[in-house]
This record gives C-alpha cells, sequence and structure tokens, in this order.
C-alpha cells in the first residue's frame, strides 16, 4: 500500500515538468521561463483551478466528459497563451491537473 502511495506521489511530482509551459500559469509563461505576462490575476488562476475536477473527469474518461469549468479553462488558456492554442485538449487537461 505505501508503495503504491509513494508512485503515486513521484508521478505527481513529475508531471509539471511533462505538462509544459502553458499551464505554468494561467497567462501562460514561455519554454525559457520568464515570468507571466501582466495579463495574469488571481481571477484567471480561479477560472483554471475551478476547471480540476473537470479536468480529472475528461482526462479518466479519455475526453468523453466535458464539464463546463473546463471548458471555460481551455478557452481561457488558449486566450491568454500561444503555446495553449497549439496544445490539445487532452494536454491542456492533463497540464491543469499537474498544477
Amino acid at each position: 500500500m505505501s508503495r503504491l502511495i509513494l508512485a503515486g506521489a513521484l508521478l505527481a511530482l513529475s508531471l509539471p515538468a511533462l505538462a509544459g509551459s502553458f499551464a505554468g500559469t494561467s497567462a501562460g509563461a514561455s519554454s525559457a521561463g520568464s515570468s507571466a505576462s501582466s495579463g495574469s490575476t488571481s481571477g484567471d488562476d480561479k477560472v483554471v483551478l475551478q476547471a480540476r475536477e473537470d479536468a480529472a473527469s475528461f482526462v479518466a474518461s479519455n475526453g468523453r466528459i466535458r464539464g463546463a469549468q473546463l471548458e471555460a479553462a481551455l478557452r481561457h488558456l488558449r486566450e491568454h497563451d500561444p503555446q495553449a492554442r497549439e496544445a490539445s485538449d487532452m494536454q491542456l487537461a492533463q497540464a491543469i491537473l499537474a498544477r
């Protein structure tokens, strides 16, 4: 049981590196590691953070379950980050979960 928990914790720690920079902040950051754009606010982060449950359902259902909060977060990410515009819905949902 403890090995399963340890494996889950290690996976959770490695996902942010795999998720890409487009979900590093809700307004995005460049892959060079620059800070978020001036358009980032706590309200922006809230939109993305509120979509975590929907993102989990989306990933678990292999894209068949699409909640309203996930749709809002996907739209928000794509409006504020050029890298997110090129990412698939699944990649963005996984990145939301890795936050």
